[in-house]
């Protein structure tokens, strides 16, 4: 089978939501050529960290369910590039002759609209009561989507196609109203309509400025919530500053206590780590922390990765009988590389490159 052939037509953005019958289309604007021939090369001498990446490609929502304490949305687009991370091991996923489409899964809370960055998703593919596919799905960050579960699928054909979501529970720790929250699995079909047809009328345009120093907006769904970490002026507590690691942006705060639920005395240290330009949130990450006063330790320690509805996913701990004070130095240690997939513009971000994700210090004002 050849590559598939991508169109981009200056139809599509209002054509794709009637044709296929789904719930909604996101779309971008269009390059000037009718016929792009599967992904433009990578950009040349790409820069050790956040860019912008060869190409931009809308996506169609094929539907939504909810069970549990989990509602998810799934969507799909053409089938493409992405970067797996094991460890400190980088390695890029090519798409493969009998791949159709990129299909995607978002995981949130109902409630609150918080995307759960690690509950672990697998998906079954069927149609017509036969299997078509059934695996795991990477964890991904992409710059219009932020946080969310995909990979690249083979379907049958058009047809009529079932999508069981499965949503296990989540590993991190929860605090707050979140505590007893998101310990059972649930699995969760969502069913569509799909047609080659429709796939190629996804927008798709490539960027001039590929390999510029910034990222793609943000894609704006009303049905699907963002993965952004909070704006700094609305974290709770005191912040203390931020520093920058190989473009993951560090942004720590103090509170007198722990949330609820933290078994733990003293003020709370919360690290959100966010992406430059759009604020995704960045998980699945190892940190340390330690303070300084005067040039002597006053604590150190590993950081909890940590679900709060507040702080939203951060990293965490309390710090017992230490207090923090102006003048203070608060050196953040990454010891390991955020596991999670990346799609262009992000793979070069975040650990990914020599040198990795170097310590960072700042002074307390």
């Amino acid at each position: 089978m050849n590559r598939r052939t991508f169109l981009a037509r200056a139809a599509a953005a209002g054509s794709v939501a009637g044709a296929a019958g789904v719930s909604g289309c996101l779309g971008f604007e269009l390059s000037s050529s009718d016929g792009i021939a599967g992904e433009p090369p990578l950009v040349e001498d790409r820069p050790d960290g956040v860019y912008l990446p060869s190409h931009v490609e809308g996506m169609t929502m094929a539907g939504t369910g909810e069970a549990g304490d989990y509602r998810v949305g799934v969507f799909y687009s053409y089938a493409h590039r992405f970067w797996n991370v094991n460890g400190e091991s980088v390695e890029r996923t090519d798409v493969e002759s009998d791949d159709d489409v990129h299909l995607m899964a978002s995981v949130w809370d109902p409630r609150t609209g918080t995307v759960l960055p690690e509950t672990g998703v697998s998906i079954e593919i069927s149609t017509d009561g036969s299997l078509v596919s059934q695996e795991v799905i990477y964890p991904m960050l992409s710059q219009p989507m932020g946080t969310h579960y995909g990979g690249n699928f083979g379907l049958d054909g058009d047809g009529t196609y079932t999508v069981t979501v499965s949503v296990g529970g989540v590993r991190t720790r929860r605090t707050g109203a979140f505590r007893d929250r998101f310990d059972e699995p649930a699995d969760i079909p969502v069913e569509f309509e799909y047609s080659r047809s429709t796939r190629d009328e996804i927008t798709f345009r490539t960027l001039e400025n590929a390999g510029e120093r910034d990222a793609v907006d943000p894609m704006g769904m009303e049905m699907l919530p963002d993965a952004t970490a909070p704006p700094v002026d609305d974290l709770p507590g005191s912040v203390l500053g931020e520093v920058n690691s190989n473009d993951a942006v560090l942004v720590a705060t103090v509170l007198d206590e722990s949330p609820g639920g933290i078994d733990a005395d003293g003020p709370y240290l919360a690290v959100s780590a966010r992406t430059p330009y759009n604020r995704m949130v960045i998980p699945a990450m190892g940190l340390e922390a330690t303070l300084s006063r005067d040039g002597e330790e006053v604590v150190s320690g590993g950081l909890t990765r940590t679900l709060d509805p507040d702080l939203s996913y951060h990293y965490g701990a309390a710090l017992g009988d230490a207090n923090v004070e102006s003048g203070d130095d608060l050196t953040l240690t990454p010891t390991v590389w955020p596991q999670i997939a990346r799609h262009e513009g992000y793979e070069t971000a975040f650990g990914a490159l020599m040198g990795g994700m170097p310590e960072r210090t700042l002074t307390v004002e």
